[in-house]
């Protein structure tokens, strides 16, 4: 007896979610934290540009580290 397996067209077949690199925990202190420093900022009458909020993103997500995330910040801004 001849068995002909069949597969999914590559177009159907779903790409290994990616592990996110910090944990949910991790995750949730960092958004705490970047929510009460755009909070804080905005009680001084001021707005987070979008350029910082995409690195808060990156941030959050565990893509930045807390250095690189102030580098980053601090290059855009330097002379």
């Amino acid at each position: 007896m001849n068995v002909i397996l069949r597969t999914k067209p590559e177009a159907e077949i779903a790409e290994p979610e990616a592990k996110p690199a910090i944990s949910a925990e991790e995750r949730a202190r960092r958004k705490a934290a970047i929510d009460y420093g755009r909070g804080s900022v905005r009680l001084e009458g001021f707005v987070v540009p979008p350029y910082a909020e995409e690195l808060y993103s990156l941030y959050i997500d565990g893509q930045l580290t807390r250095k690189e995330l102030t580098a980053k910040i601090e290059a855009q801004y330097k002379p």
